[in-house]
């Protein structure tokens, strides 16, 4: 018995170990650095290592290409505007893909997202391209562009 709660403790030891919140999970993953520079720029890298839960639509490196160099730029330099693109991109909760229904849901920013699931899930304009990455403080969904508050 005591070698059975032994192997149990070690075996729970190395889960923990290997539990990450959204931001080491989504740096781990290789393509969300763009995602990752604009979030320690805008400062939000501790609120969302927090105890959450979060679900993010996180875009890709290349949904971020989209965006002319000097636009994003100048997004990465105005930090106001950058939190306010970001935390539009943040629900509260963990709401994995099994659960998502058509609809209006309020982002941490403030504004509503329009999600639509005929032919697929969008969130605004962006296409889901990749869910239920799960974090232990929420979960991230994939997306190809970045969302922009109204």
């Amino acid at each position: 018995m005591k070698k059975l709660l032994a192997i149990s403790l070690l075996s729970f030891a190395a889960f923990s170990a290997q539990a990450k919140d959204i931001v080491d999970t989504a740096v781990s993953a290789g393509n969300f650095k763009t995602l990752a520079t604009a979030l320690t720029a805008a400062g939000l890298i501790s609120t969302l290592k927090g105890p959450g839960p979060f679900t993010v639509f996180a875009p890709t490196d290349e949904a971020f290409a989209k965006i002319p160099k000097a636009q994003l730029d100048a997004l990465l330099a105005d930090k106001a505007k950058l939190t306010a693109v970001l935390t539009y991109h943040v629900v509260a909760g963990k709401v994995m893909a099994k659960d998502v229904k058509a609809g209006k849901v309020k982002t941490v920013q403030g504004s509503e997202l329009t999600v639509t699931t005929a032919g697929g899930v969008m969130v605004d304009n962006a296409k889901v391209i990749g869910t239920d990455i799960v974090a232990d403080n929420g979960v991230i969904h994939v997306i190809d562009s970045v969302l922009m508050p109204k």
